[in-house]
């Protein structure tokens, strides 16, 4: 399948994330764009890695390249994306605790 097909999905993607983002009030919501919008990147990490590793084995003599810088980013991407979502679970919660609701407008009244 050709990488533009990839490049649009994540596109798409990443679009959608954006305007939850910025459309919505909601944190739990706001935290599933973001994570859409990781997901967007890693998919182009992926297609881009194997696009290259193809492209090395097309060049004869150009070895060294086997095919997994991308899914090695998309780890580590994945790694700081959980530990995200478990710090930001637990600010959600403790504005759920202080105000009962999970409005981000309702942020401005945790400085007392």
């Amino acid at each position: 399948m050709p990488v533009n097909y990839y490049i649009f999905v994540a596109i798409a993607l990443f679009c959608i994330g954006i305007t939850g983002v910025l459309t919505r009030r909601n944190a739990i919501i706001i935290f599933m764009c973001i994570e859409i919008m990781l997901n967007a990147v890693n998919l182009l990490l992926v297609a881009f890695s194997k696009m290259h590793y193809a492209s090395h084995l097309i060049t004869p003599g150009a070895g060294g390249a086997n095919g997994t810088d991308g899914q090695l980013f998309v780890f580590f991407i994945m790694v700081v994306a959980a530990a995200e979502v478990s710090v930001g679970l637990a600010i959600i919660v403790m504005l759920y605790r202080n105000t009962h609701s999970t409005d981000v407008n309702f942020l401005n009244r945790l400085k007392n």
